[in-house]
């Protein structure tokens, strides 16, 4: 008995210390525990925010799709339960806001990919039925909102991955085909944005991790290619089922899954077009999580780490010294 306990011991030690070997802790970047989320446990959430308030919702906890949702004050550091999400209980959906109102849809419940939409009101704490993704169902997607618009592309739509994005408008409830997106298909990428613009990379499709990166303006409705997110010995940050989020002009890659989870975190600066590796994050590694990002603040929380679900919620403070024991 006491043996069984030691071996236990010991792999639960592995799996928290474990990074990926793209990434070295540096002296610069500090993560902070914050208020531990007060729902059960679970991956692939959807989440946004609205002023000063985060929200989550959805995902799966090992056993059981999920659509409850939750507010997270980012000021007071609390979580409050809010009206459950409105549709079927899903994981791998996609959440944004904008013009503040959050949007949820799309996801897969267990036996098919889904394609409802749906409008959450957070002065109602309610959620009304939107016109249902112009791109038909899918999951795994990618989604961001920018210029009071939101737009959601690539996912999975239980046959092939896909490269087609689709704009929405909440003033018309109407979808729209944005053409021009010259990267590959994929499943399970990341988008943040910086100074109105967006910025996509990593995933996966036929087995393969991509190192494609792509600035999205939405002015033009153009995507350039910049950098590959593999140069040679600089930086290799190919993964999928990542988070990400910006904080003072510079965007975070941080956490997901290349033949195991990882912990790493990159720091794009787009003046330059170059990554630098940062401090890891300082608990689990995952993927699947979810993040937050708000005025100057940046989040990771929530996922997996192999068939443990998580619920824990660090703040990263990216100008800090490293600091071991907050």
């Amino acid at each position: 008995m006491i043996m069984k306990k030691i071996l236990g011991l010991a792999f639960v030690a592995i799996i928290f210390t474990a990074c990926s070997d793209d990434s070295d802790d540096t002296d610069i970047g500090n993560w902070v525990e914050r208020s531990v989320f007060d729902g059960v446990p679970r991956s692939n959430a959807i989440s946004f925010v609205i002023g000063n308030k985060g929200y989550m919702g959805t995902g799966y906890d090992g056993d059981d799709y999920l659509n409850d949702f939750w507010e997270y004050d980012i000021e007071g550091d609390y979580w409050s339960q809010k009206a459950d999400f409105l549709g079927k209980e899903r994981s791998s959906a996609i959440g944004f806001a904008t013009n503040s109102k959050g949007y949820a849809g799309i996801g897969y419940d267990g036996d098919v990919e889904l394609s409802d939409f749906w409008e959450y009101n957070p002065d109602l704490n309610e959620w009304v039925q939107k016109a249902d993704f112009g791109g038909g169902t899918r999951r795994s997607a990618v989604s961001f909102s920018i210029d009071g618009l939101g737009y959601i592309g690539t996912g999975y739509d239980g046959e092939n991955d896909k490269k087609d994005f689709w704009k929405y408008d909440p003033a018309t409830n109407e979808w729209k085909e944005v053409i021009g997106f010259g990267g590959n298909k994929r499943r399970d990428a990341t988008t943040f944005n910086i100074n109105n613009k967006v910025y996509l990379g990593t995933g996966i499709s036929n087995g393969l991790y991509l190192d494609d990166f792509w600035e999205f303006d939405p002015s033009t409705e153009q995507w350039t290619r910049l950098q590959d997110l593999n140069e040679e010995d600089d930086y290799r940050i190919v993964r999928s089922n990542a988070v990400s989020f910006s904080i003072n002009g510079l965007g975070y890659i941080a956490t997901g899954y290349n033949g195991g989870a990882i912990g790493s975190v990159w720091v794009y600066d787009p003046i330059t077009d170059t990554w630098e590796d940062t401090t890891s994050l300082e608990a689990y590694v995952r993927q699947d999580a979810v993040s937050f990002s708000s005025d100057n603040k940046g989040y990771v929380l929530l996922g997996r780490s192999g068939g443990l679900y998580l619920d824990d919620n660090y703040e990263f403070f990216p100008n800090e010294e490293y600091d071991e024991d907050d």
